[in-house]
């Protein structure tokens, strides 16, 4: 079976089939958050620093951190809030960018092996970024599209994803050490988005025996009520065999989803993680489980 380790200084995380689902949190990412955005290009790392602890405590098992700011010193941004971030947590990190500049410098600053946040099969994209990942000893995500753009038909998009392994293989990235993203579309535009993505997971993890992540809020884009939607698709995604995804954990939806999910799928023996999770608290002086009650004892 196939495991991507990944890890901080002191952490390692697996990301593998037969183990508990793996939660990037996402939060750590100003597109579309203005505020944020304005808040890290001036140097304000405030509400990164409270991002970091709320995603954790929600149930994150790793973070992404991206700082993908138009005009800003994004190179430099995201070596500070990569530092910042590994200072606060434990966890291991998704070092997230389009520009190279910005994975190098994340990646020489982070402690541990990353994930590199991402390539594609686009020649140039790969002969930049793959030799990066070789050289930092990362992993990385390897996104189901090219040159073409993003293909509708599940098989263009496995055989990129293909492309993409066999030529991290030449650089001598193992194919463990590719996380496949097959791309999710919106359920609310193509209907069969849903059917499609558990059919490319399946086939991803059967024939080239990857790993998969994906951005889970993109099945829901444009619907009423998305974490309904986004709670269902992880589940299903997960029965299908996806091994992770960047999504929010601060969203009870998607935690009881995850976890439950982990539950069906024997990935988490004896209920053990979702009985701590969702036990309810011991009323104050009960006696506790199995345990028993002082002063009283049966006469013979």
């Amino acid at each position: 079976m196939t495991d991507t380790v990944l890890s901080s200084a002191t952490k390692e995380v697996v990301i593998g089939f037969e183990r508990p689902f793996v939660i990037i949190g996402e939060r750590i990412n100003p597109t579309g958050r203005k505020v944020l955005a304005e808040e890290m290009a001036r140097g304000d790392f405030t509400r990164v620093e409270k991002d970091t602890v709320d995603q954790m405590a929600a149930g994150a098992t790793m973070l992404d951190v991206n700082a993908g700011i138009p005009l800003a010193d994004e190179p430099a941004i995201l070596a500070q809030t990569v530092q910042l971030v590994q200072s606060i947590t434990d966890a291991p990190l998704s070092i997230d960018s389009s520009i190279v500049a910005a994975l190098a410098a994340g990646l020489a600053v982070y402690k541990g092996k990353a994930l590199v946040n991402s390539v594609t099969g686009e020649e140039e994209r790969l002969e930049e970024v793959l030799p990066l990942v070789k050289k930092y000893g990362a992993a990385v995500v390897a996104i189901s599209n090219d040159e073409t753009g993003i293909s509708e038909d599940p098989d263009v998009r496995f055989a990129v994803a293909k492309k993409i392994v066999e030529r991290a293989a030449d650089h001598g990235i193992p194919a463990a050490d590719v996380v496949v993203d097959p791309l999710v579309m919106p359920v609310g535009a193509i209907n069969q988005a849903g059917v499609q993505a558990f059919r490319l997971i399946r086939r991803l993890r059967e024939d080239l025996k990857v790993n998969t992540t994906c951005g889970a809020s993109n099945i829901s884009f444009g619907l009423p009520a998305r974490q309904g939607i986004n709670a269902a698709f992880l589940s299903m995604a997960i029965g299908a065999g996806m091994t992770s995804a960047i999504t929010n954990p601060c969203h009870a939806e998607t935690i009881s989803a995850v976890m439950g999910a982990d539950v069906m799928m024997g990935h988490d023996p004896n209920c053990a993680r979702w009985i701590r999770r969702f036990r309810d608290p011991a009323a104050p002086g009960a006696e506790p489980a199995g345990g028993r009650r002082e002063g009283r004892r049966r006469r013979g």
